[in-house]
């Protein structure tokens, strides 16, 4: 049981310090393959459910962003599409935007999964 806890931490530890998209076979790389595919795929999948991940499925490979934690509700995340940088942002205008969506919408979004795509200043110049 120790054993199994020391692989989630090493894996939660490589996927914390992902500044990009990966994929199960990077963290299966970046682990020296010293944890088995089988192992990183099913402690991300539950990653996903817990909403600490973001999955994203692109030429019929999935790929992953580590969502960090907030303790409010007023965050969402910025995503390069050309770098891929996912940037953690906490500002009080979202909840404009999530009234607006119930109010007019009758649809209530998710607060921990809000990604709005566009490309980064670095990327812009």
């Amino acid at each position: 049981m120790t054993y199994n806890t020391k692989q989630k931490d090493k894996i939660l530890d490589i996927i914390k310090n992902k500044t990009k998209e990966f994929s199960v076979y990077d963290i299966y790389l970046d682990l020296n393959k010293e944890v088995g595919e089988t192992t990183i795929y099913r402690y991300i999948n539950k990653l996903v459910e817990a909403n600490k991940l973001e999955k994203i499925v692109r030429d019929n490979t999935s790929y992953y962003q580590y969502l960090s934690s907030c303790d409010n509700n007023n965050h969402f995340y910025l995503k390069c599409e050309r770098c891929g940088k996912l940037i953690h942002i906490d500002c009080d205008c979202i909840n404009e935007f999530y009234s607006h969506i119930s109010d007019r919408h009758n649809f209530i979004l998710n607060k921990n999964r809000i990604i709005i795509y566009g490309i980064c200043n670095k990327c812009n110049l």
